[in-house]
């Protein structure tokens, strides 16, 4: 297993992680999670072509993003 496929199985398994922690824990740290695990993952599937995919990831990451300024707002 090279290094962008290991990248994807813990940026899956972190988008888990993620889902756990926003509905149980803190919506904050939740997206922080998120965030890095869409980071790790992107680079994959833009080697793979699948540009669905980045694009999809893109919008999600965006829209987290939002929510993390949101959250920093007074």
């Amino acid at each position: 297993m090279d290094l962008l496929q290991r990248m994807r199985v813990i940026g899956s398994g972190l988008v888990i992680a993620a889902y756990f922690i926003t509905l149980h824990l803190d919506v904050v740290t939740g997206v922080i999670v998120h965030l890095a695990a869409m980071s790790i993952s992107v680079p994959y599937f833009i080697k793979s072509k699948a540009w669905d995919v980045v694009i999809m990831m893109t919008f999600l990451m965006t829209i987290g993003s939002g929510r993390l300024i949101t959250a920093a707002m007074p």
